[in-house]
């Protein structure tokens, strides 16, 4: 499928099944009267698919190591992606940065195939509006000696997250920003 035709039919999906016109509380404490709720989209086969194939064709030539993102909405976007690459011929190795550390098992704050110190490294989630779980996961990567060279999402809500994220050290992408809903 070609890439602006894979762009529009995302587009339409989201728009259709996962964008809200309603009051609502983000996760960054701030009350909006839109929503999207992207895991309507990512974990259906379809929006899967859509969204894999446009972010590979986005990061596939950049050069890194790791690809990886904060659970949970980076969770079934780099599955996608991950299984994406292998199909293309190019497997990546994904990982998930958690909340906060396990209180089992290996006690781990990162999930995945080790990271290797000095490994550069894209960051995804599903939506980004202050950027705070992208610069809480980038942060947790620091004392692993890891370099995040980018970020992405599906939608900018453009509510400081690229200024934010700019201050870190890292820039951020979208496949579309909140803007493009309200037209």
């Amino acid at each position: 499928m070609r890439k602006a035709k894979v762009h529009r039919e995302l587009f339409n999906l989201i728009k259709k099944e996962a964008f809200f016109k309603k009051k609502v509380l983000l996760s960054s404490g701030k009350v909006s009267n839109y929503y999207i709720d992207l895991r309507k989209i990512t974990l259906q086969s379809k929006g899967a698919y859509l969204v894999a194939n446009l972010l590979w064709e986005e990061i596939k030539r950049e050069k890194f190591s790791f690809l990886g993102g904060p659970t949970l909405g980076a969770d079934p976007i780099l599955s996608a992606i991950a299984y994406h690459s292998y199909l293309k011929g190019k497997p990546l190795k994904t990982f998930i940065v958690r909340k906060e550390r396990k209180k089992h098992g290996q006690a781990q704050v990162i999930e995945g195939p080790p990271l290797k110190k000095k490994s550069r490294v894209i960051i995804i989630d599903d939506v980004a509006t202050t950027g705070a779980s992208l610069g809480e996961a980038a942060k947790k990567l620091i004392p692993l000696g890891v370099k995040v060279v980018k970020a992405w999402v599906i939608v900018d809500r453009e509510e400081g997250a690229k200024e934010f994220l700019s201050k870190l050290g890292i820039s951020l992408n979208s496949l579309f920003r909140l803007s493009d809903f309200l037209k």
